[in-house]
């Protein structure tokens, strides 16, 4: 596939000709489930005709149908694009396709979409982890030049990780949030997923930037990254070696060749501890769930999307909440109606935010005595559909992802290898906030050493 550095070089008559083999390309590899469905007239015509961008389920195009992979939004119909499809198209790229997700970004398998599961084109049997696993399946399985997902707990870099692509979620408030429908809001972030990691700088790059109609957006200039990228600069690089102990021995290889590659590259490796991973899980439920419970609560049946009417309006709520919501939107809309309720919010929120602010401290501690922090992303690598059917042991295969959102610095997912079954390992790297040139510039680094190997 075609990078998007090399897209940007193209003229219109070649861009089409990319375009039309994209669109073959995707229907032959409809089995994989990695786009809602097969691209309409309205998704190859309405938003431009520049470098096609695969687009998550989750973000507004005018004049698509904006879903969030869920039964309740059936039938709604984007009025607006959404802040960076619109910079998108002021830089000759357009949206071209939904991809699948998890309901509500509610997720880590893309399996609780409503449209049915995506395939890992790794291996079809494994999950191409969620929530934005549609987006990471067709740039892995080649049927994207690039994508857009969201990343509220690690749903960039998980799905990236596991089919074997580069995922950028960058510092909370760099990328609008405008048309973005809200999951979690202080802790989504859109971002990219590309085939290398200078494309998702060059993207990163296209998309961020203050929106005026966006309160969470950051009212700072951004200078552009892929221009300057370094994979020569020498970086101090913190492995936080008490997270390494819930990791499978795959992934624990995959971190030393990383950290092997780095060392030999010159970059200076030091080891630090960090608070309990059992914390970061605690705190990131609670708080999530809480901001889902209230974002939710609009989907009722009276102004988006799908309505079961009823003799009364309670009846018509709860019949269209109880058919248009998955399972694992309920529970999570249930949870969070519970630590927001009277008696429990001191009990549970107000100490899950005090222990985000201990989270976010200790982060920032390491990152005064270190550039950047390496993390594995993931405690395994992608496992079967089905192998996981609990969902709290679901939940804590987030604990090395949800602690950058909780702390709103930019972390970025890339490939250092492969698995004993052939699996993609990823590795992660952190950085301080606002700070996505040091960010790209180690993982460039990490990126350009191993191929060179």
């Amino acid at each position: 596939m075609i990078t998007l550095k090399e897209a940007l070089k193209l003229n219109k008559n070649e861009i089409k000709e990319l375009r039309n083999n994209l669109t073959k390309k995707i229907e032959e590899k409809k089995n994989l489930g990695a786009y809602i469905e097969q691209l309409t007239n309205e998704e190859i015509n309405t938003n431009g005709e520049g470098i096609p961008i695969a687009v998550k389920d989750n973000i507004q195009v005018k004049g698509w149908s904006v879903t969030c992979s869920s039964g309740i939004l059936q039938g709604y119909v984007s009025p607006y694009d959404a802040t960076v499809i619109t910079n998108m198209a002021n830089a000759d790229l357009s949206a071209f396709g939904r991809t699948n997700m998890d309901e509500f970004a509610m997720g880590s398998t893309t399996a609780t979409s409503f449209y049915g599961k995506t395939l890992n084109p790794a291996d079809s049997e494994r999950v191409p982890g969620g929530s934005s696993g549609g987006s990471a399946a067709a740039v892995a399985g080649g049927i994207a030049i690039a994508a857009l997902g969201s990343d509220t707990g690690g749903s960039i870099r998980q799905p990236a990780a596991f089919c074997g692509c580069v995922g950028l979620k960058p510092t909370y408030g760099k990328v609008s949030r405008y048309g973005l429908t809200a999951f979690s809001s202080s802790l989504d972030q859109i971002g990219p997923i590309t085939q290398n990691v200078e494309d998702a700088a060059i993207l990163f790059d296209i998309i961020a930037g203050h929106e005026p109609k966006d309160s969470t957006s950051a009212n700072i200039v951004h200078t552009p990254i892929a221009p300057k990228l370094n994979p020569n600069r020498k970086l101090k690089i913190a492995v936080i070696e008490n997270f390494l102990n819930e990791a499978s021995e795959d992934i624990r290889k995959g971190v030393q060749n990383a950290i092997s590659a780095l060392r030999s590259n010159g970059h200076e490796i030091v080891y630090k501890n960090m608070l309990n991973s059992k914390y970061d899980v605690a705190a990131y439920y609670i708080i999530a769930t809480a901001e889902a419970s209230a974002n939710l609560s609009r989907f009722d049946g009276v102004r988006y999307g799908k309505r079961i009417e009823d003799k009364n309006l309670k009846g018509m709520y709860v019949k269209t909440r109880s058919e248009g919501f998955g399972d694992e939107v309920k529970r999570r809309i249930l949870l969070g109606t519970f630590v927001l309720s009277s008696g429990y919010y001191d009990a549970y929120y107000i100490r899950a935010q005090r222990v985000r602010h201990l989270i976010k401290d200790n982060y920032e501690r390491i990152l005064k005595e270190a550039d950047l922090i390496l993390l594995p992303v993931t405690p395994t690598t992608a496992f079967k559909f089905g192998e996981i059917s609990n969902p709290l042991e679901m939940y804590l295969s987030d604990i090395y992802t949800i602690g950058v959102n909780l702390c709103g610095v930019p972390a970025v997912s890339l490939p250092v290898g492969k698995s004993d079954e052939g699996l993609p390992v990823g590795v992660q790297l952190i950085s301080k906030h606002y700070d996505e040139q040091t960010l790209l510039d180690g993982a460039f680094s990490l990126e350009t050493i191993l191929k060179g190997k």
